[in-house]
């Protein structure tokens, strides 16, 4: 494995769990049991922001894994 890949994956792998806990809201209780209604809210300004940037990640860490795999 290249240690450039394998940088580049641990940086995005850090990079992504980082976004997604940003997105956690809810927590606790009350949001795992319903208490909070976010599942039928639109996302506006940061907040799909960081959705877009969240899957822009994830997009990036597959093709490191799969660039990884193959060689």
């Amino acid at each position: 494995m290249d240690p450039i890949l394998a940088i580049g994956q641990i940086l995005l792998s850090i990079a992504l769990i980082t976004a997604i806990l940003m997105q956690a809201r809810g927590t606790g209780l009350s949001g795992t049991f319903g208490g909070d209604s976010a599942v039928y809210r639109s996302r506006r300004g940061i907040e799909k922001r960081l959705w877009q940037f969240t899957l822009v990640l994830l997009v990036l860490f597959v093709l490191f894994a799969l660039v990884s795999f193959v060689g």
